[in-house]
């Protein structure tokens, strides 16, 4: 791990937090606070807020995590590259890193590490992505790896996993118990868009109904992890 010193330019790096829980925000806060290269230079509670922060703060370094109410984690790393290309983002989260971190990478981001991870795990995977790097623990990058090096994009995913990320999206808000109109209302949509998307879903997962689809949805969602 790099010594917990200034940066080689005497300037602290300024970090930028973003998720829709306060206990949280302020956990992070104290731990980034103990490092006296590492400073925070702002907090928000959505991902509307946090786009704004990013422009007023100027952070080094986003650490936000893959879900909000009102707007996708991942629809957020993608508006961050857009709006500021370049700008290095890690991931925390709570859900199973097997399937959000390689969406993570794809969408813009730099890392993805767990919530249930100690501080000091934390720290490492903060200076990683500072120093420029991909930060993954050691199996998931293995996966990472694997998937890259043999061409594998399919092979071997779950039936949720090849789900676009809009796809995944809808999925998830399926899996809450949201109605098309609801959806349509979240994403900023038609609910024709909707239903085309749902049919979608249902032919990749394999299944004939909506009551079918609602279901498998709500299983997911409860177990946190793909079926």
């Amino acid at each position: 791990m790099t010594p917990n010193k200034k940066s080689e330019t005497g300037r602290q790096k300024r970090i930028l937090i973003i998720d829709d829980h306060p206990m949280m925000r302020e956990g992070l806060i104290q731990l980034v606070k103990k490092e006296p290269d590492l400073i925070v230079c702002g907090e928000a509670g959505d991902a509307q807020e946090g786009l704004k922060k990013i422009e007023a703060c100027k952070p080094d370094l986003v650490l936000t995590d893959v879900t909000f109410p009102g707007k996708s984690g991942l629809e957020l790393l993608k508006d961050i590259q857009i709006m500021h290309p370049g700008l290095l983002v890690l991931v925390i989260s709570m859900h199973d890193e097997s399937f959000y971190a390689e969406r993570v990478l794809r969408a813009g981001g730099r890392g993805y590490i767990m919530k249930r991870e100690n501080g000091k795990k934390l720290m490492e995977a903060i200076r990683h992505v500072l120093a420029g790097k991909i930060y993954l623990s050691e199996k998931m990058s293995a996966r990472i790896v694997e998937l890259f090096s043999t061409g594998r994009n399919e092979a071997g995913k779950s039936a949720v996993e090849t789900l676009t990320d809009r796809e995944f999206e809808l999925f998830q808000l399926i899996g809450r118990g949201l109605n098309t109109s609801q959806m349509a209302n979240h994403l900023h949509v038609s609910p024709k868009t909707i239903e085309v998307h749902r049919a979608n879903i249902k032919a990749k997962l394999k299944l004939k109904t909506a009551a079918e689809l609602l279901l498998y949805a709500v299983r997911w969602e409860e177990s946190g992890r793909s079926c």
